[in-house]
């Protein structure tokens, strides 16, 4: 049986191009139909990312509770994590933000004011989101999964800078209990609702 192997190591310059060429290699086409693929993916990638940032914007608007989701991808859609939250959530009539659907090209200036030094990828867009929506949204959900090392300095760096709204860390270990999470889900949702009420009342 063949194996495909990708590999990207940037350290040994084995950027991720390189990396598709070989397999498409591998695979029996020739360097350019598969650098013109390659091209096209991320063509159509950059199309998507642009229209789930912009879908995101739109939500703004909206003047129910605003939440931010703030976590790996891998976690966010995951049907036994994410979707535990993000169902209670709608059942609630929250609008839900992503931190992966934040503008591109705001992520480096963010991220930089909580943490300069952050040297993961997905991070740093999880971070620049807390700090981005930090004035948009009326309280921040991080997401993780146990144990995860980058996640815990992240999480911790992030609770410290984001002092204007709610903030709640969920960690994922037992994927078969639901009630904790929800418990909590619901006490972060009621100190968001009284919140909400008294700046509204303060405002009339």
């Amino acid at each position: 049986m063949d194996i495909l192997n990708y590999n990207v190591d940037v350290s040994a310059k084995n950027y991720q191009v390189l990396a598709f060429l070989k397999m498409g290699e591998q695979l029996g086409f020739s360097y350019i139909k598969t650098y013109t693929a390659y091209k096209y993916a991320e063509k159509i990638k950059n199309m998507k990312r642009k229209k789930q940032e912009q879908e995101q914007q739109s939500l703004l608007k909206k003047q129910n509770i605003k939440i931010l989701l703030a976590g790996h991808p891998y976690n966010l859609y995951d049907n036994l994590i994410g979707k535990v939250v993000t169902d209670f959530l709608k059942e609630n009539n929250i609008t839900i933000f992503y931190s992966n659907k934040i503008d591109h090209t705001k992520v480096k200036e963010e991220y930089q004011k909580i943490a300069p030094d952050m040297h993961w990828t997905h991070n740093k867009e999880i971070v620049a989101s807390t700090k981005y929506y930090e004035d948009y949204v009326d309280g921040i959900i991080l997401i993780s999964s146990f144990p995860c090392g980058p996640d815990s300095l992240m999480n911790e760096q992030i609770a410290h800078k984001i002092k204007k709204i709610p903030l709640i860390t969920l960690i994922f270990e037992d994927l078969n209990n639901e009630t904790g999470i929800i418990t909590r889900l619901e006490s972060f949702i009621d100190i968001l609702t009284n919140l909400k009420e008294e700046k509204n009342g303060q405002n009339n």
